[in-house]
């Protein structure tokens, strides 16, 4: 039937709704990231809002900044994910996006800005090691894909929400509306029970039944009766991985070919997401704009490409469990780097040639990039890392990648407006462009499929 699959349907419907509580902290996350595009126009000024206007080394600093926050989140929670359970991380993220808000309502100098990236970066960083995490330990493996793209939806609703906020309120108004979405978070967050396979890891066994029994739902008794057989199974599949593995980690278990294919799959894809180019459009797209030599209003162009993310993620939520996740990425990298190329060149020819009636070029391919980025690269970055690994090295090896992820984040903060300021858009594009294409060509040989993959059993 239609709605045999369906997220609301019984049995997931307590899933799905532990999914948007705990995505409300992606959503603040978001806000923040989307927080800085318009901002940065306002501030660098020379009627800024605040008591100093910024420069071109201080803006990359403040972008980069991000990746340094964001690769100290991924440490602590690989540090506290598996000492302190799932449940207690997701509290963790609550502080960080209070004091953050905190930071750009008070600031008095840039130090202030750099402080409040950090740990909107922190905040995203450790969301993004352990939300993968917990979704995939509670979702049924029919529904997994489409929970776990919701944490990017969510935060591509927050940075579209953040581009709004920023472009059409005053600088001290926004910290005051946002400040409200991480207190609603802790406390929403409360009513959630830990994974029951974190607590059957941890031989509580009652409290994993419990837990198993919250987010299956069982109803009828025939439902029951599956719930038990389930539970069962899950029971018996962690006993044996832990019997196998004498429940602790060594060093050789990150040598074994499924792991070493898993970080270089893992490598190439988190390579391949910041050298798109694509994280960096929306940390700086009123920039992008500007460069592009757009005669259309940046910040309103940012809004309109905050709404193309929604409807690439939505649309990559509805097909990932259906098609793939394989397809999707290639088809992301592929055309990503089409289009990276042609905005490339259009901005190139744009210098020399009068294409003043073609000015909506630059706005349609950005339309089109971030809608394909979001479809796969950008979208499915998270659930493809936490499903590339073998189980037994799953919740080190993602927090691992992460920690590269940040350190790339990092470093291309810093250098996308210093290339753009530098080198210019043209070149810029063109890099990014063909990043994508090597990605395209490394995912087409060499990545799996793991829709359908269990999070217990290899």
């Amino acid at each position: 039937m239609f709605f045999e699959n369906s997220l609301l349907q019984a049995r997931t419907r307590y899933q799905l709704i532990a999914t948007v509580l705990v995505n409300i902290i992606t959503f603040t996350h978001g806000v923040g990231v989307g927080w800085l595009s318009p901002t940065l126009t306002k501030i660098s000024s020379s009627d800024s809002p605040l008591d100093f206007h910024v420069n071109i080394d201080e803006i990359s600093w403040m972008g980069s900044m991000l990746g340094l926050g964001s690769m100290c989140g991924n440490l602590t929670i690989a540090f506290l994910l598996e000492r302190l359970g799932r449940k207690f991380c997701i509290y963790l993220l609550a502080a960080p996006n209070v004091c953050l808000w905190i930071l750009i309502y008070s600031a008095s100098n840039v130090g202030f800005l750099y402080a409040a990236r950090f740990l909107c970066g922190f905040t995203g960083g450790a969301g993004y090691s352990v939300l993968p995490i917990f979704i995939s330990e509670i979702a049924d493996s029919s529904i997994r894909g489409a929970l776990s793209s919701m944490v990017m939806l969510s935060v591509n609703l927050g940075i579209l929400a953040g581009f709004i906020l920023s472009s059409h309120l005053s600088y001290q108004v926004v910290p005051l509306l946002a400040i409200c979405l991480p207190v609603l978070y802790f406390l929403t967050a409360l009513l959630l029970p830990e994974t029951p396979s974190y607590l059957l890891r941890h031989s509580r066994q009652k409290e994993a039944e419990k837990s198993l029994r919250f987010y299956k739902n069982p109803r009828e008794n025939d439902e029951e009766q599956s719930f038990k057989m389930d539970f069962e199974e899950l029971r018996s599949n962690i006993a044996a991985q832990q019997a196998s593995t004498n429940e602790r980690l060594s060093f050789r278990d990150l040598l074994t070919k499924p792991a070493l294919k898993g970080f270089a799959s893992a490598m190439v894809l988190t390579l391949g997401h910041q050298c798109s180019g694509i994280f960096s459009f929306v940390n700086y797209m009123s920039t992008v704009f500007a460069a592009s030599g757009s005669v259309f209003d940046v910040n309103t162009c940012t809004i309109i490409i905050g709404v193309f993310q929604i409807i690439g993620v939505y649309t990559s939520t509805m097909c990932v469990d259906i098609i793939g996740r394989r397809i999707l990425m290639l088809i992301s990298t592929f055309g990503i780097g089409l289009g990276c190329i042609l905005f490339g060149f259009f901005t190139y020819y744009a210098q020399q040639y009068d294409l003043s009636r073609w000015n909506w070029i630059p706005l349609v391919l950005m339309i089109i990039l971030v809608y394909l980025a979001n479809v796969g690269l950008n979208g499915l970055i998270f659930l493809v890392l936490v499903e590339l690994f073998p189980a037994k090295i799953r919740s080190l090896a993602t927090s691992i990648s992460l920690v590269f992820l940040s350190a790339i984040v990092f470093g291309t903060l810093k250098l996308f407006p210093l290339m753009l300021h530098y080198l210019g858009i043209s070149v810029t594009m063109w890099f990014s462009g063909c990043s994508c294409f090597i990605t395209f060509l490394y995912f087409f040989i060499c990545l799996p499929e793991t829709k359908g993959k269990s999070m217990i059993v290899d």
